[in-house]
């Protein structure tokens, strides 16, 4: 059942980037985060995956929320930080932020992700070698998953391109930094998920990050 899980998401995550048109994404990730969980719910139980204590995890959740927006704004204002929200990828159109920080990033990227790298795959993988490796495990893969979206990540951000360089060695350093840096926060948001005993926590926590940075990030480039 694990290797089923791992295929579908390496199928996923190759359609979504390379194949499917962007107005597939959100219909494509909500089946996919549905499919896998049908898959691990065959195998472990919705508590070993975080999917009973939704209170606990709201909580949890919305406190960190508050504290990411915080920390976020709180970047803006520092000339070492600021620079990062100048990324290409954010619309000039309100319609698109929208679209992006309510619709794209929580339910096409944020369900999906934390189901399947701090729900799923961790429940399945303790099964065989206890929580703290099937977390270590499965963070992994959540570095893996960001290889194919970083590829592409010195033509859209300027800081990336300033600090890894262009060109071929540019981007596979950019690529290795990404699968590190994902690696480390998916390990991060693992140990949230268990404390919370909640995936909820995660889910809230991910759309903080991307869709509070993505709207702040608009402000910053208009």
């Amino acid at each position: 059942m694990t290797v089923g899980a791992l295929t579908v998401l390496v199928i996923a995550n190759v359609m979504s980037n390379r194949v499917l048109p962007a107005a597939w994404y959100v219909p494509w990730n909500l089946a996919v985060a549905v499919g896998i969980t049908v898959l691990g719910l065959r195998i472990v139980s919705p508590q070993a995956m975080g999917l009973a204590e939704w209170r606990r995890g709201l909580a949890w959740g919305l406190t960190i929320l508050v504290l990411t927006t915080g920390v976020l704004l709180l970047a803006v204002t520092m000339p070492a930080f600021n620079s990062l929200y100048h990324d290409r990828r954010v619309s000039r159109s309100f319609p698109e932020l929208a679209y992006q920080a309510l619709v794209r990033i929580p339910l096409g990227t944020a369900v999906l992700e934390e189901l399947a790298f701090r729900a799923v795959l961790p429940a399945l993988f303790a099964v065989r070698w206890g929580v703290l490796r099937g977390c270590v495990i499965a963070s992994a893969c959540f570095g893996l998953w960001h290889v194919l979206p970083a590829l592409g990540l010195n033509r859209v951000d300027p800081t990336a391109t300033s600090v890894f360089g262009r060109g071929a060695g540019g981007v596979a350093v950019a690529v290795v930094f990404a699968v590190a840096g994902t690696m480390l926060g998916g390990l991060a948001w693992c140990w949230i998920r268990y404390r919370a005993r909640s995936v909820l926590a995660t889910i809230l926590a991910h759309v903080a990050t991307n869709s509070v940075g993505y709207v702040i990030a608009w402000f910053v480039t208009r």
